[in-house]
């Protein structure tokens, strides 16, 4: 019987990970570490939380004596760490929390599994969730690889980066085993409306302006949630130890095109007329360092491990926003904080 930690599994991605293999994995263990901050919502996974393979584990990975008496307790012998701070805007304005979470926290993490496993390593690893970020940025041709040097511009991918680096520095040095992925942009339901999708989305519903930063011509390659969760899945039974795998979506949008494209959609499906929430759009002040385009070649992991996404932008999408707009509860409730209390009375009273 495995016992697998996944950190941050009350996030936006983390939640569809957890959610993935407490159903298709009944013998396994999944332990949610998650710290709850406002990104984190035990809300996404109401529908799992009485499986009893789950567990649930409010803790920070931040605190290094926490994470190393967890693995005692629990016996971990698989790590799925998604946890970090991942918003950019937030890392330029406060890039120590950025620092923190990312990079000590990771360290601590690889320090409690490498005294806890103490050098026997079978059936044990270590899979580490990454970001196309770390490469800097692409003209207007070519593609992100494994191979990619690194050229991260903001605090956020900076610490990525970092955290990269000392995951497979435990694996030269101390034989851990590893692996890493590196996804594109992910989209889909309960993302925190901090990101453009969900932000758009909500800003139509409710009639608020839509910032777009500098003309919206940026490009990323999107990468629908669920789909990621399926190449995590892969990736964590099959792939080759110390192995790096990149994930893309194969869906490359510039930002004012996916915009407008919600516009036309939440137009539609409000029954407001055509063009209605395009003048909704607002252009603002570029972000600082903000990379033209990301674009993420999977070859690797198609040829190798046999994974490809299961539908294009234009589905998902429609997904998505059917998602949101059935669900506007979930996004009042983040957006005004009271999706905390959901812990209060689910957890505290246990």
């Amino acid at each position: 019987m495995k016992k697998i930690l996944i950190t941050g599994g009350a996030g936006f991605i983390g939640s569809h990970v957890v959610r993935l293999f407490v159903n298709n994995y009944p013998n396994y263990q999944i332990y949610n570490l998650d710290k709850l901050t406002y990104a984190g919502n035990l809300a996404n996974l109401k529908d799992v939380e009485d499986k009893p393979n789950y567990h649930f584990i409010k803790a920070d990975i931040v605190d290094g004596e926490q994470m190393q008496a967890l693995f005692e307790d629990h016996q971990f012998d698989s790590v799925i760490h998604l946890a970090a701070e991942s918003h950019v805007d937030r890392s330029i304005a406060n890039p120590m929390e950025f620092i923190m979470a990312n990079i000590v926290g990771t360290v601590n993490l690889l320090n409690a599994a490498r005294h806890q496993w103490q050098g026997d390593f079978e059936g044990k690893r270590f899979y580490h969730i990454s970001t196309d970020e770390v490469y800097g940025s692409l003209g207007h041709t070519g593609f992100f690889y494994e191979t990619t040097p690194y050229d991260p511009h903001s605090p956020y991918s900076a610490s990525k980066a970092s955290s990269d680096h000392l995951v497979r520095a435990y694996h030269d040095t101390y034989n851990l085993p590893i692996v890493i992925s590196n996804c594109s942009n992910n989209y889909g339901p309960n993302q925190f409306p901090e990101k453009l999708i969900p932000l758009i989305i909500n800003n139509i519903r409710n009639e608020k302006p839509l910032p777009v930063y500098g003309k919206g011509l940026n490009v990323r390659d999107w990468l629908y949630v669920v789909d990621h969760a399926r190449a995590i899945d892969v990736i964590f039974h099959q792939g080759g130890d110390g192995e790096t795998y990149n994930i893309g979506g194969h869906n490359e949008w510039k930002n004012i095109d996916i915009v407008k494209l919600v516009c036309e959609i939440m137009d539609g499906k409000l029954g407001r007329a055509d063009g209605t929430s395009e003048k909704l759009i607002t252009f603002v002040k570029d972000r600082a360092g903000h990379d033209l385009r990301y674009a993420i070649d999977a070859t690797k992991l198609q040829n190798e491990l046999g994974w490809m996404p299961s539908l294009q932008f234009e589905e998902g999408i429609r997904k998505t926003i059917d998602w949101y707009l059935e669900n506007q509860s979930w996004l009042d409730e983040v957006t005004s904080g009271n999706y905390l209390k959901y812990y209060e009375e689910q957890y505290q009273k246990r």
